[in-house]
């Protein structure tokens, strides 16, 4: 992909605008990033303004005291394209592991010891089983993925196959596939089989990526990219954060983002996998990840913006904060590793005033008075006194009511399946987090859904 000039336009920022120009005998005013007014920002992006990388740079700078501020700027434009709503989104491990590639953040990487589910191809019926119990939890969109460095002629008839056998039960839900690098002709028959988007991420700067993958180009990403809107496939395409680059190789990969066309920005937040190359690598904050999104959003103001893996992880208590910034989720479980359960997803969305976008709705201004559903209409489980009363607690609250140091909003009950907690981590939290290492948030593999004998999460 060919680099684009950067634009050159002044940040805004707080404070009158200077009335005379600098002589040759003076210096300009120096502007720190610090000082850049927000919701000044959010007025002109709302107005048709292109966000520069310089005001990119000035957005992830932001200190955390002012950090929701910007949250509450950009969050201005999320509802002005989206409402309130919540698109939902639910993943289907097609073939996990065994994965020729070398991409050091991916557990199904070439030479991974991580202990990941590994197996081949779900049967179609299999498959569509997986995706229509991920429907009868809300999703609207159902993505299916495979590991590798691209299909075959027979891979692709195998996902039309599916496909077909899905919508033929629920046409309104939309299909996206993720299968690796395509092929001439892949990308058409994957639609003429009524996919309706290709995921293929660029996943971070192509100044990086050279220190992400040896085995192909940040090139070849972008030209699946090309080749899924050239056959008028939908183009999903998101990064991942974490993985030791700069803020300005941030901006970059979302100004990237934004010039190749994606329609829809998943935002990954790495899990550092054991078994990986980077494995314990932890640089993200809470509040990091919030002018993380609030730049996607600031930069790309009308398109969907997706919270994806390691959410949990590293928003913690702020994943329902994050809403007022991005407009979608995955919901449950991801390719390898466990999410938070379906109802806490569902329940999170409620409890923060938003309402799950339904399948063949389009989001809008027109939605965003609607009352969000009560706990009860998103989680049947919970109407009940008895199981209002028998709830655990969540992860952050002890037995006793006292506070914990890892809020992710689950359960601390043993084998809740949150993907963050367990009983042993939670009590060891101030222990670990007085290491300046993230408390019992590491990756926890997945073990049901796809793949397995055990039911998915949803």
């Amino acid at each position: 992909m060919a680099q684009t000039a950067p634009e050159t336009t002044q940040p805004v920022m707080a404070g009158p605008a200077p009335t005379d120009q600098p002589t040759t005998a003076e210096a300009a005013p120096v502007r720190t990033p610090s000082s850049m007014d927000p919701a000044a920002l959010a007025a002109t992006v709302a107005a048709g303004h292109r966000l520069t990388a310089e005001e990119g740079l000035a957005v992830l700078s932001t200190p955390d005291a002012d950090t929701l501020r910007l949250v509450t700027a950009a969050g201005r434009l999320r509802r002005e394209h989206f409402g309130n709503t919540v698109k939902v989104n639910y993943l289907v491990n097609l073939k996990s592991g065994l994965c020729p590639e070398d991409c050091t953040y991916c557990s199904q990487r070439l030479g991974s010891t991580a202990e990941i589910l590994k197996y081949s191809w779900l049967k179609p019926e299999e498959a569509v089983e997986q995706a229509k119990l991920g429907i009868g939890g809300g999703a609207s969109r159902v993505c299916l993925v495979a590991s590798g460095r691209g299909p075959s002629n027979r891979d692709v008839d195998r996902v039309a196959t599916m496909t077909d056998q899905l919508k033929a039960e629920h046409p309104e839900v939309e299909v996206c596939a993720c299968l690796g690098l395509l092929k001439d002709g892949q990308a058409d028959r994957l639609r003429e089989a009524g996919v309706d988007a290709y995921n293929h991420n660029l996943n971070t700067a192509e100044s990086k990526y050279e220190e992400i993958s040896t085995t192909h180009t940040y090139a070849d990403r972008v030209e699946t990219v090309e080749r899924a809107k050239g056959a008028g496939l939908s183009p999903c395409s998101g990064l991942i954060v974490g993985m030791g680059e700069s803020d300005e190789q941030v901006v970059e990969a979302v100004l990237a983002l934004r010039e190749v066309g994606s329609d829809s920005i998943p935002v990954n937040f790495l899990m550092p996998f054991d078994g990986t190359p980077l494995a314990g690598t932890w640089e993200l904050t809470p509040l990091r990840c919030l002018r993380i999104l609030a730049l996607v959003r600031l930069a790309c103001p009308d398109t969907e913006l997706r919270l994806a893996g390691g959410r949990e992880m590293h928003l913690r208590g702020m994943q329902a904060t994050s809403l007022e910034v991005a407009n979608s989720l995955f919901l449950g479980d991801y390719l390898t590793s466990e999410g938070q359960t379906a109802d806490q997803d569902l329940a999170m969305i409620a409890d923060a005033g938003f309402r799950v976008l339904g399948a063949g709705e389009r989001p809008g201004t027109e939605t965003a008075t609607a009352q969000a559903a009560p706990w009860a209409a998103v989680s049947p489980q919970a109407s009940s006194p008895q199981a209002r009363t028998a709830a655990p607690a969540p992860c952050g609250a002890a037995a006793s009511g006292d506070a914990a140091a890892t809020p992710c909003g689950s359960p601390a009950s043993a084998g809740s399946g949150c993907g963050c907690c367990s009983a042993e981590s939670v009590s060891e939290a101030v222990i670990e987090a007085s290491a300046g290492v993230p408390a019992g948030v590491e990756p926890r593999i997945r073990r049901r859904g796809a793949g397995t004998a055990q039911a998915p999460n949803v």
